[in-house]
């Protein structure tokens, strides 16, 4: 395993709405005896409203306000020696922010999902607050692939069997 893992035991999982992060994410917790956190259930939890309801009542500032400041809990708790794998909601990465202060924290992955399946998969999910007008969700997704090429690892996503996902995680050079 890299020096920056060791040092930091946290895996977060970037990407778009729909990839797969949520459920990867819990896979590959368990796979490697570690904790998991979906950063937006943690955010729900912790407001007592859904993403949806914060983006209406409060507007998205404040929504990633509340994102940024649950990332940087959950860093101190891996700091502190508690290794984890948190999914970061498919905004999170794209702030210049949020990036450094994973930037030496753990190993970012990027999970890849074609535009058609992250499609398919939200268009079953009416909670979403992004993705209700198709070609504005369509362009959300374009403009986020410049931040999340920025991850340390990139794992392309070619069918829904996370454990497939967590396989290629696992096989990566820098996670050995």
């Amino acid at each position: 395993m890299n020096l920056k893992l060791k040092l930091a035991p946290g895996i977060y999982l970037v990407g778009f709405m729909g990839s797969g992060k949520s459920t990867v994410g819990r896979s590959l917790a368990h796979r490697l005896g570690w904790s998991f956190f979906d950063i937006d259930g943690e955010i729900e939890r912790a407001e007592r409203m859904t993403i949806a309801e914060i983006f209406a009542a409060r507007g998205e500032t404040e929504f990633r306000r509340i994102e940024m400041e649950m990332v940087r809990r959950h860093i101190a708790w891996i700091e502190r020696g508690r290794p984890a794998v948190v999914a970061l909601g498919g905004g999170a990465f794209t702030i210049e922010a949020n990036r450094e202060l994973l930037e030496n924290h753990g190993v970012t992955v990027w999970l890849d999902c074609p535009f058609e399946t992250v499609a398919r998969r939200v268009a079953r999910d009416p909670s979403r607050p992004l993705a209700r007008d198709p070609e504005q969700f369509q362009a959300l997704y374009e403009a986020r692939r410049e931040a999340y090429r920025l991850a340390d690892v990139h794992i392309p996503i070619e069918e829904d069997d996370a454990a497939v996902v967590v396989e290629a995680i696992l096989a990566h050079p820098l996670l050995r």
